[in-house]
């Protein structure tokens, strides 16, 4: 027979932690730095656009270009100091490790084969599928890219050994553009899965 005791206690116990506190504060001030960044960046490419299109107006931030990278700078030094708060404390504590290694080609091409059949599933929250990890390590290298390309752009003369290395201040701009689409398609599933899957986003604000 069940101890009613055992049960009573078990009912009591708090649910197990699926973030800490650290991965949660700096993961909104990580969403909130990308998201300034990107809606200034919009605003300082339709100065100099590189392909015959540029953002609306109303998606934009900074209303015009110097007020844009006012924003963009701001928020560029947010992320950097939060992203390597980010990454130092993911690698120190092991939770990168834990979480998003290994990952097989194979097991990316079967979670993505079963997220198309509507057949992947979120049932536990501590655990990442392939294409979960495959997605936060690639938005981590996107993420570092960007504001490498954009130190490129922004100090070519100063820092021309890290211009040369994208290849020059036009294709360091290409580069910059193409990280900051890869984030933007990131935030897209992103928030897609929050809205697909709410108890991630409650984890998330509460770490529970």
């Amino acid at each position: 027979m069940r101890d009613p005791g055992h049960s009573q206690d078990a009912a009591l116990r708090p649910p197990p932690l699926v973030h800490p506190l650290w991965l949660r504060v700096t993961h909104w001030v990580n969403a909130i730095a990308m998201l300034v960044m990107i809606a200034s960046g919009w605003q300082i490419y339709n100065a100099s656009p590189l392909f015959p299109f540029s953002f609306p107006p109303s998606i934009t931030l900074g209303g015009w270009l110097a007020g844009a990278l006012d924003w963009h700078f701001a928020a560029m030094w947010l992320l950097v100091i939060n992203g390597l708060a980010y990454i130092t404390l993911g690698i120190a504590t092991g939770r990168f490790r834990r979480k998003l290694l290994p990952i097989y080609p194979s097991g990316v091409l079967a979670d993505t084969l079963a997220a198309l059949r509507g057949q992947l599933t979120h049932d536990d929250l501590s655990v990442y599928n392939s294409v979960q990890k495959l997605l936060y390590v690639g938005v981590i290298l996107a993420g570092t890219i960007m504001v490498l390309s954009g130190l490129a752009i922004w100090k070519p003369v100063q820092l021309q050994e890290l211009t040369t290395l994208f290849g020059g201040y036009d294709l360091a701009r290409y580069v910059h553009f193409l990280a900051m689409s890869v984030i933007v398609g990131f935030l897209v599933v992103h928030v897609a899965l929050a809205v697909i899957v709410p108890r991630s986003l409650r984890a998330m604000l509460r770490g529970h």
